[in-house]
């Protein structure tokens, strides 16, 4: 073998051993963003803090804030995925997390969300099934409304800080309860959708809203009254 071939070879080699390298980094870094929105029993940290103040909050924990991802824990998370139709496994994803109301994507290091990230295309693809279950086949107006309270509720210190987290906060919305958030959605839902999150907002900055022909609430009635589109109340 010459020397042109033997450097040649040596070239290749060297290649082939920086791109195996590159990717078992790129494999190892990939890896811990995913391990990093996973939680489960044995987890520790602020985020199972975080995890244990929300479930708190609404009812599902009632132990100490240590943050330590015991068996109290563990079923706290199945009782609410059960509530919220998830796959009660006990262990807190990235669809678990969000539905608590807490946004993986915006953590920062001290465990806190931002509320600012609302208009990727999961935000606007639950919002959409929200309006579609809630109010398909209200006027077009009253559809977008039903989208701008979501997102009035996430800046609204007495709702979740995040769309997930106001969608899924136990007894908030009809459509979870009956399933129809899963109904076979319709192009005005997702274009109402999209209407609210690019700022239109025909609630008035309603907080709530519901139908007087069909709630039980006696509670809502005292909201006052911001205005009436089709068959729903919106109110602050």
């Amino acid at each position: 073998m010459n020397k042109h071939i033997l450097k040649k070879c040596i070239g290749v080699a060297m290649i082939i051993l920086i791109a195996y390298f590159a990717s078992e980094s790129y494999f190892n870094i990939s890896s811990k963003a995913v391990v990093s929105q996973v939680y489960k029993y044995g987890s520790k940290g602020d985020q199972v803090k975080q995890i244990q103040t929300k479930l708190k909050k609404w009812g599902y924990y009632n132990n100490g804030v240590d943050g330590i991802y015991g068996y109290n824990t563990y079923l706290s998370v199945k009782s609410f995925q059960t509530s919220n139709g998830f796959k009660a496994d006990g262990v807190a994803g990235s669809q678990t997390l969000a539905a608590i109301g807490i946004n993986t994507s915006t953590a920062n290091s001290s465990g806190t969300t931002s509320s600012n990230n609302v208009t990727n295309n999961k935000d606007v693809d639950l919002i959409a099934r929200l309006i579609n279950g809630e109010a398909r086949g209200e006027p077009y107006e009253g559809q977008v409304a039903v989208g701008a309270v979501i997102l009035n509720r996430t800046t609204d210190a007495r709702f979740p800080s995040t769309i997930a987290g106001v969608i899924y906060q136990p007894g908030a919305f009809t459509a979870i309860v009956d399933g129809q958030i899963n109904a076979k959605i319709e192009a005005d839902s997702i274009r109402a959708a999209r209407d609210a999150i690019n700022g239109w907002d025909p609630s008035g900055g309603a907080v709530f809203y519901f139908n007087p022909a069909t709630s039980t609430n006696k509670w809502i009635w005292s909201r006052p009254l911001i205005k009436i589109i089709g068959k729903h109340r919106f109110c602050s």
